[in-house]
């Protein structure tokens, strides 16, 4: 039998297309995951089939090097998570079209009544950087375009970081990605829902970023604007 019939009966016949190695490692962690991580929790996961009770969302960006599950060390059911270009949240709209992050927004506060909010930026952001350089600027969509406009909700904050350090540099994209943070957390309050409930005391908003160089997590001081280790220690 020929490597890839080998292949092809291994996995099954629901593939559809040729065995790729990166198909190879993701089946290969999904072993381990049942091994590892199914059958010694299977309560756990018994419990989470009749649903899910997070106390905490999680706005984060779809950078690969950037998993929340991972630097919290969470267990499924405990965080609900988006992730997107550069952990953006657009402002509350109500104009036509596909609102994805305020659908999830609307979810998470709404439904499942989350108690705090995260906002979780991160070191050597590629969207953070691509705003400040405006280098997908006027690109079509599908070849840069959907990126430039997503980030263009950074145009206003840009306008201060690049006054203060210019456009290149890892200090400017520092202070992109501080940026960043803040932008969300104001779009965040422009939500109605979220104005009600953070003012009453029912929702908390919290601001973050994430060094991918050192792992250290650090926490914005609002009322100072810096962001702090959120360890003593570090």
């Amino acid at each position: 039998m020929r490597l890839a019939s080998r292949k092809r009966a291994r996995h099954g016949n629901w593939m559809s297309t040729s065995p790729s190695i990166e198909l190879d490692t993701l089946l290969a962690g999904y072993r381990r995951f049942r091994e590892n991580r199914w059958n010694p929790q299977h309560e756990r996961w018994s419990a989470l089939r009749e649903g899910q009770s997070p106390r905490v969302m999680i706005i984060a960006c779809s950078d690969s090097r950037v998993d929340p599950s991972q630097i919290f060390d969470v267990d499924p059911g405990e965080v609900f998570v988006v992730r997107n270009v550069a952990a953006m949240v657009p402002p509350f709209e109500t104009t036509p079209g596909y609102h994805g992050v305020s659908a999830a927004l609307e979810f998470a506060v709404q439904v499942l009544k989350v108690r705090e909010i995260l906002v979780m930026g991160h070191g050597m952001c590629g969207g953070c950087k691509a705003a400040l350089t405006k280098e997908l600027y006027g690109t079509t969509p599908g070849e840069g375009g959907f990126i430039a406009d997503w980030i263009g909700l950074l145009d206003e904050a840009r306008e201060d970081v690049v006054r203060e350090h210019g456009t290149e540099g890892r200090q400017a994209e520092r202070a992109m990605e501080q940026a960043g943070v803040k932008v969300s957390l104001a779009n965040l309050r422009s939500f109605p829902c979220v104005q009600h409930k953070e003012a009453s005391g029912e929702l908390v908003l919290r601001g973050s970023l994430f060094a991918i160089s050192d792992g250290i997590l650090r926490f914005l001081d609002e009322e100072t604007g810096e962001f702090n280790p959120a360890l003593q220690d570090q």
